[in-house]
């Protein structure tokens, strides 16, 4: 019974964990098609000095929050992330038309790093030139992974607007270490299959938009697709193909 008790409230708590990352993604979604949508005539006035801020190539520091969701064989995995950023914007505005914009160096930090995935049973199986195949006795996997990652090279391009908003799009490439490997693997059998990594690579590309609310303040939004894999380092690398991260932030220029 008390066994029972306490899987029935670590299952709730994943179901809660899970809510609120369901709850980050609807946020943003929402927040995003009202920061992008089609700028009122008032709107359309210098109403925010963006245009001068960035002309200054200032740093950012900022924090922020995440929520996405696996695709195809990965579509039952959800996310939640939490952790901080900083930027440098190292170039003049270069360029003709919508794509005229400057070059930016940034990091990010994330120690909240967690992944919900589906639970199962698996067991390690072994086999010796010539000898009979033997497993391990049957194990649970999955569920909760807990982590902390790194995405030490951002490089977005920042687009030219001259009032409030600063779209952007940007590629990236990140490390994750998390408490078990992943991502798991199951269910029984998996024979001559020990398992994944807790290392993995997280290359990614993405589009956003700094909202300027004050002269060096600004909230921001983001949809990132972002790959995650140890590149075969581990002792197998079924990876995530594509997942959707979708994140919103606060950050603070100087």
């Amino acid at each position: 019974m008390h066994k029972q008790l306490k899987e029935g409230k670590g299952s709730i708590a994943i179901q809660s964990a899970m809510a609120v990352g369901r709850s980050v993604a609807v946020v943003i979604l929402v927040l995003a098609a009202a920061l992008l949508s089609p700028p009122t005539a008032a709107a359309q006035t210098p109403s925010g000095p963006a245009e001068d801020l960035m002309a200054s190539l200032p740093w950012e520091y900022g924090a922020f929050v995440n929520g996405g969701f696996g695709t195809g064989n990965r579509d039952a995995y959800e996310f939640l992330w939490a952790g901080l950023h900083v930027g440098k914007v190292l170039t003049p505005p270069f360029g003709k038309g919508l794509l005229r914009g400057q070059f930016e160096l940034g990091a990010e930090l994330i120690p909240l790093w967690q992944a919900y995935t589906p639970k199962y049973l698996r067991a390690n199986c072994y086999a010796q030139p010539g000898g009979p195949q033997t497993c391990s006795n049957e194990f649970p996997t999955g569920g909760t992974y807990t982590g902390v990652s790194i995405t030490p090279v951002i490089l977005p391009w920042n687009l030219r607007s001259g009032h409030r908003l600063v779209p952007w799009i940007q590629g990236a490439g990140g490390l994750i270490w998390t408490n078990h490997k992943f991502p798991p693997v199951g269910p029984y059998p998996q024979p001559r299959h020990l398992g994944t990594s807790v290392f993995n690579y997280t290359p990614q590309f993405g589009l956003g938009a700094h909202y300027f609310i004050k002269p060096k303040r600004s909230i921001d939004i983001s949809a990132n697709a972002v790959h995650i894999s140890n590149a075969s380092m581990g002792d197998a690398n079924p990876g995530v193909n594509a997942s959707v991260q979708l994140s919103i932030g606060y950050t603070w220029w100087k």
